[in-house]
């Protein structure tokens, strides 16, 4: 990914695609907040459509983000001894978010990745504070693990996006810190470094989902108010059984 060279010139449709997905990461990291400042003063129903509506805006942004890593493998397989390739959407964003610096020339291509990162994992957040209250839910323990996991790998991108934006190498896990000089060698390795962290990513992101949809009623139980559960205990017939709520 060395070669990656992109902002040297960037169309305005570029520009305005880094503006959007860079306000895109903006917006989801915000939601985050508010939701967790809220949910220290208790839990509303909103706080449970809030943290859906920033779950899904992660699971679109890493649809996306995953695609990009898979169809890059998937031109490594044919072509191992070329450079890092982009598919040309990738290529666009990242020139637009070139523009920041033209004079380093990957700088685009580190911060493109960095936002994609950064939306999934706001995702994942997202699955973490829809349990805060299902402790026992096996969303909880998959999403918990998933930030972790991708919190991890977003520390490698802020190191790789900042060594470039101070201009030296990228220097991260997944460059040997900038000990591997530019080739097959760096390419190869680095290619296949982050299709594997998003694979083990994605996967705990579509395990926790999985459980999200299965643990639905009783997840969405927890954010209700007690007059709300009172209402719903008392429309319940007496022969079925009461959700858990925890």
């Amino acid at each position: 990914m060395e070669n990656m060279h992109h902002g040297a010139g960037a169309t305005g449709w570029e520009i305005a695609g880094a503006i959007a997905m860079l306000s895109w990461m903006v917006v989801m990291w915000a939601a985050v907040a508010v939701l967790i400042v809220a949910m220290r003063r208790g839990v509303r129903p909103w706080m449970y459509r809030g943290s859906l509506g920033v779950i899904g805006l992660g699971v679109l942004a890493q649809i996306g983000h995953f695609q990009e890593h898979v169809l890059q493998v998937g031109y490594w397989l044919g072509h191992p001894n070329s450079p890092a390739w982009m598919t040309p959407w990738g290529t666009g964003l990242a020139n637009g978010f070139g523009q920041v610096d033209t004079s380093k020339p990957t700088l685009g291509m580190e911060i493109l990745h960095l936002a994609g990162n950064f939306q999934f994992l706001a995702g994942l957040v997202g699955v973490a504070l829809i349990t805060h209250r299902a402790l026992a839910s096996k969303a909880r323990k998959w999403g918990r693990m998933g930030v972790l996991m991708q919190g991890i790998h977003g520390l490698e991108h802020i190191a790789l996006t900042v060594s470039v934006a101070l201009g030296a190498k990228a220097i991260g896990l997944s460059t040997w810190f900038g000990l591997l000089d530019p080739g097959p060698g760096l390419w190869t390795y680095r290619v296949w470094w982050h299709f594997g962290a998003n694979v083990v990513g994605t996967t705990i992101f579509v395990l926790a989902l999985i459980h999200l949809w299965r643990e639905r009623a009783t997840i969405e139980a927890t954010f209700r108010t007690p007059s709300e559960r009172s209402a719903t205990i008392a429309e319940t017939p007496a022969t079925s059984l009461p959700v858990p709520v925890r």
